[in-house]
């Protein structure tokens, strides 16, 4: 139920960190994985790696800076090229050029991060919906955060932005559903990734973080992979419009 062979996916910001353990948790079960991040030599060793792993070829790199709609246009474009039809859209690239309070963030990286965290997801969703209504088969997953469920003195606008996203993710899986598309979201918990450094680097901040977590501790990346191969695969195939929170308990 988990058997993935034969997809194409398509995953963004998976160089490294969750995007990574995505990637890698998709080709072990069988799916052809395209590897992007705005860095080519990042994304290549993310590419070998894998391949190493699970055979040649099972991971191709398209780098994409996801802040550019044409640059989005072209990753589509190339996959279709390389692999043909896309089967799964993870949109998991984010960026949070900000820490501190809401009220002091400039418009230029409020505008980024709602740029980057919304209007590109919303921008992929638009370029591989047809496809995928075509062939009424397709998943797309949206990386959000359980920042998007509560508010924050230090990251609101990345909060705002990842609520944005779990709407998203509800309004295309009630206009989509009836084509067999399932839209569905992971909303991460603290996690040891680079994104998240300013908030597992200093150790009062791990410790404020991972007291209200009844695990005590941070998620590791590769604890993300599998669900989003659940999403993905006939195991989830009736799952539609659902945020799959990981974060050890934190929200309960």
């Amino acid at each position: 139920m988990f058997d993935l062979t034969g997809k194409n996916a398509v995953i963004t910001g998976s160089s490294k960190g969750i995007g990574k353990s995505i990637a890698i948790a998709m080709a072990k079960q069988g799916a052809n994985v395209v590897i992007s991040s705005r860095k080519t030599d990042v994304c290549e060793a993310t590419a070998e790696e894998i391949n190493s792993l699970d055979g040649a070829g099972k991971a191709i790199v398209i780098p994409c800076n996801i802040s550019d709609k044409t640059a989005l246009e072209m990753l589509v474009e190339e996959t279709r090229s390389q692999l043909g039809q896309i089967d799964i859209m993870v949109c998991n690239a984010a960026s949070n050029p900000y820490f501190g309070s809401i009220k002091d963030i400039p418009d230029e990286a409020f505008e980024k991060i709602m740029n980057n965290n919304i209007k590109s997801n919303h921008n992929l969703c638009q370029m591989v919906i047809p496809e995928m209504m075509e062939r009424k088969d397709g998943s797309i997953i949206i990386v959000s955060s359980i920042g998007g469920l509560s508010a924050s003195p230090v990251i609101g606008a990345y909060n705002i932005s990842k609520a944005a996203d779990i709407m998203l993710v509800k309004n295309y899986a009630l206009e989509f559903g009836q084509y067999n598309i399932r839209t569905n979201a992971i909303a991460p918990g603290l996690f040891k990734t680079d994104f998240a450094k300013a908030l597992w680097e200093n150790p009062e901040i791990l410790k404020q973080s991972t007291a209200s977590c009844p695990m005590k501790r941070i998620g590791e990346p590769d604890e993300i992979g599998g669900a989003a191969v659940f999403l993905a695969s006939q195991a989830g195939s009736f799952v539609n419009g659902h945020t799959l929170v990981i974060d050890g308990g934190t929200v309960a």
